[in-house]
Formats: C-alpha cells, sequence, structure tokens
C-alpha cells in the first residue's frame, strides 16, 4: 500500500466476497436499527412514556458487550470468523422472531422486552468483533482502508435509516412488523456469508495475515498492550468511550424528543430520524469516497464539531428548526464513529484485531448501560433538551482533553521519525507491542 493513499471505492467494490458481505449487513443492520427504535416506542407505550424505562431496556440490550464483549473478541481470534458470524446471526435473527410473535399476538409485556433485549445484546458482543475484523480477510492490503470506512459507512447509514423507516411503519402497522421485518433481514446477511468464496482465484482479495486463527495462546493482555503502546489506537478508543457513553444516545433522545418535547408521536419521530438519517448517509458516502486515511488531528476536530452540534440542539425550541440542526448533527456523527473505527482497524496488528475490535466495541457500545439510563434520568428531571446539552458538552471537552494529552505523544513521534501523520501507513504500527514500549 502506498503512503497516503488508499484503493478506490469502485476497485474494493468490484470484490465479489467483500460485496456479498457488505450489502448483506447493510440490510440486516437496517432491520436491526429499525427493531432498537421500534422496541423503544413500544416501551414508551408499554409504560406511559417512561424516559427510565427506555433507559433500562438499552442498558439491558448493551449491558453485554461490558460482560461478554472482549470473550467475543478473544473468540474471533480463536475461530473462523465467518463459522462465527453464521452462529450469531442465526441467534439475532431467532431473538427478533420471538419479539415480533409476541407483540402481534398482544402477549408482550415489560419484562419480555427486557429479557429478549438482554439476549440480542449478547449475541452482538460475540458477533461485533468478528463482524468488524472479518472484513480485512476479505479484500486484499491495498484495500483495507477503503473497506474499513465502507463497513464504518454501512454500518452507520443504517443505524440513520433504520429508526427512520421503523417510525413510519410504526405509524402505519405497530410496532409488531417491525420486529418480523428485522428477523427476515438476518436472511440477508446469512446468505451473503454461505456464499463467500474461500477459494476463489480470480477474487482480488488477499487475506494473507489478516487476522486468520494461528496456533497459540489468545490472551486479552497482548491486546491491551498492543492498544497503550500505540498513539494510534489508544486516541479513537479513549475518545470513543466518552462519545459513545455520553453523546451517541440518539436512540434514546430522539423518541423522548418527539413525545415529549413536540408533544407528538411515531409520525414525528420518524421525521426526526429521516433528518438524522440523510445527514448519515452524506456523512457515510463522504467519508467513504476520501481520498486519504484518517488522521488523529480530523477526529479530534469533527468530535469537537459533533458535541457542538447536539449541544445546540438541546437550545433549538421549534421541530423544523431541530430538524434541520439534526442533518448536520447526523453527518458529523458518522463521520466521528467512521474516523475512529478505521483509524483502530488500520493500526492494529492482524493477529490481534478481533481482540483490539473487541474493546474497541466494549468502550463504544458498553458504555451504553451507563449512558442510556443516564440520559433517561436526565431527562425526566430536566427534559429531553438537557440530555443532549450533557451529551455535546461531555463530547467536545473529551476531545479538547485527549487531543492534549495523546495527540501531543504522536505528534512528538512524528517529529522525531520526520514523517507526517497524514503520510503513516496505516500497518507503521503493526508490530508487536513489545517492540514500541519505548513510544510510551
Amino acid at each position: 500500500m502506498s503512503e497516503g493513499s488508499r484503493m478506490p471505492v469502485t476497485a474494493v467494490l468490484a470484490v465479489r466476497n467483500f460485496r456479498r458481505y457488505l450489502l448483506g449487513q447493510l440490510a440486516s443492520n437496517i432491520g436491526t436499527w429499525m427493531q432498537r427504535a421500534a422496541q423503544d416506542l413500544l416501551v414508551l407505550h408499554i409504560t406511559g412514556n417512561s424516559g427510565s424505562a427506555v433507559g433500562i431496556v438499552t442498558a439491558l440490550q448493551f449491558l453485554p458487550q461490558t460482560l461478554f464483549g472482549l470473550t467475543g473478541g478473544v473468540l474471533a481470534d480463536r475461530y473462523p470468523k465467518r463459522r462465527l458470524l453464521l452462529l450469531t446471526q442465526t441467534a439475532m435473527g431467532v431473538q427478533s422472531l420471538l419479539l415480533g410473535l409476541l407483540t402481534v399476538t398482544a402477549a408482550v409485556n415489560l419484562l419480555s422486552v427486557y429479557a429478549l433485549a438482554f439476549a440480542l445484546g449478547t449475541a452482538t458482543a460475540v458477533d461485533s468483533p468478528a463482524r468488524n475484523a472479518y472484513i480485512c480477510e476479505l479484500v486484499a492490503r491495498d484495500g483495507v482502508a477503503t473497506a474499513v470506512s465502507l463497513n464504518s459507512a454501512q454500518f452507520n447509514v443504517a443505524r440513520a435509516l433504520g429508526p427512520a423507516l421503523a417510525g413510519l411503519t410504526v405509524a402505519a402497522f405497530g410496532t409488531g412488523p417491525v420486529f418480523l421485518v428485522n428477523a427476515a433481514s438476518y436472511l440477508a446477511v446469512l446468505y451473503g456469508l454461505i456464499t463467500i468464496r474461500t477459494d476463489d482465484p480470480d477474487d482480488p482479495g488477499d487475506p494473507g495475515d489478516h487476522g486468520r486463527p494461528r496456533p497459540g495462546r489468545t490472551r486479552l493482555r497482548d491486546a491491551f498492550r498492543h492498544i497503550a503502546s500505540t498513539a494510534e489506537m489508544l486516541l479513537p478508543i479513549s475518545l470513543i468511550a466518552f462519545v459513545g457513553t455520553f453523546g451517541l444516545n440518539f436512540q434514546v433522545t430522539l423518541s423522548l424528543v418527539a413525545v415529549t418535547a413536540f408533544h407528538t408521536g411515531a409520525t414525528a419521530f420518524g421525521g426526526l430520524s429521516a433528518a438524522y438519517a440523510l445527514g448519515s448517509l452524506i456523512g457515510a458516502i463522504y467519508g467513504a469516497s476520501r481520498g486519504k486515511p484518517p488522521t488523529p488531528r480530523r477526529l479530534i476536530t469533527i468530535t469537537v464539531v459533533f458535541g457542538a452540534l447536539e449541544a445546540a440542539q438541546g437550545l433549538v425550541p421549534d421541530y423544523g428548526a431541530f430538524m434541520a440542526l439534526l442533518i448536520l448533527t447526523g453527518f458529523a456523527a458518522v463521520t466521528v464513529t467512521t474516523t475512529a473505527n478505521a483509524l483502530t482497524q488500520l493500526h492494529a496488528d492482524p493477529e490481534l484485531r478481533g481482540r483490539v475490535m473487541s474493546v474497541y466495541f466494549l468502550v463504544l457500545l458498553g458504555g451504553t448501560p451507563v449512558g442510556a439510563p443516564l440520559v433517561g434520568l436526565v431527562s425526566d428531571a430536566l427534559g429531553a433538551r438537557s440530555a443532549l446539552v450533557l451529551g455535546g458538552v461531555v463530547s467536545a471537552s473529551s476531545a479538547l482533553v485527549l487531543s492534549a494529552l495523546i495527540t501531543g505523544r504522536v505528534q512528538r513521534r512524528f517529529r522525531v521519525t520526520g514523517v507526517a501523520s497524514a503520510t503513516v501507513p496505516p500497518f507503521a504500527s503493526a508490530q508487536p507491542a513489545r517492540e514500541r514500549q519505548s513510544d510510551l
């Protein structure tokens, strides 16, 4: 891979295995985010608009990431990732089917929603590290940067489109059909995984040593040492811990703003989610089409912008203005997560990528059991707008603080070596952690 460049989007999408994987994941993730949004609306209906209940169900869904996420990373490095994904995706589809059947038959209650949310979170905790690390086995080395960006883009596009589609579907048909649609969406990703060819000589993918299971012990402490000694990974993982916990709680705040601040229902929620989806879609396309690898400076800048936009949303009283500002917030949110994800994967040792990504998702999603109930409590006490202000201030402040603490180390190392940060090859930091202890 040439320094400071990466394979064009069209070339990466021409890889058959990666294309099938990406499209399957997009269909499944849209269904998953539809379910999460409909689940929040279902809880609000059952409990009489309780923000705390929405926070609890969200926390239960993400709690397994805290409990089992690191184990998922170990499994991803120990066993074939495709086989692991077939098991986890099937389990997630069964969970969605059960929730849908309970809802359409009017047998659903708050306890069953809690239990199934925890079950979905458990499967996701094992699934996430393998799902994200697997893309590096589907493309050649010089296509990894673009593939990571495209995968991050599809996830964030689904994260935005799903709630928008859910709001419209719930308004027309109710919550039950949304869960059944999500169950059916898993057929797309299962088909993509089953039809991936592992011995196709015409496929330009070159898995090489991009993370296939190797003999020997797979220890978590090796991943932590690798992250601690690589500032290019320490920065995004540390930053996303704050942003994921406090800033990216739109699955809670948008439903609460629609119902409690603007005194509307599923239709208004769908409109807000659509605005967020539009901004996210623009941000995803922009991020995937960039010709340069991500840099720490870009991550810090866009995180500050995201925090400022989210805080400003809490001060906008008008529904139309709120929706317009949400477009910009969606653009910034996707750019933050895409940049952080790409930085982490591009600087991870291939043998440790599953475990490194498990740490990444631990801080991105594992903080939600803390952040979501806090957002619910703040919303109940001070209003949903105050929760937005809190998330924005914490996100922007953490970016500035971490910039001073971590980015300075990166820039000092670049000055010593005489290499500019924007031209450092993505795999420049992929040597064993014990060889970089001096970087600390």
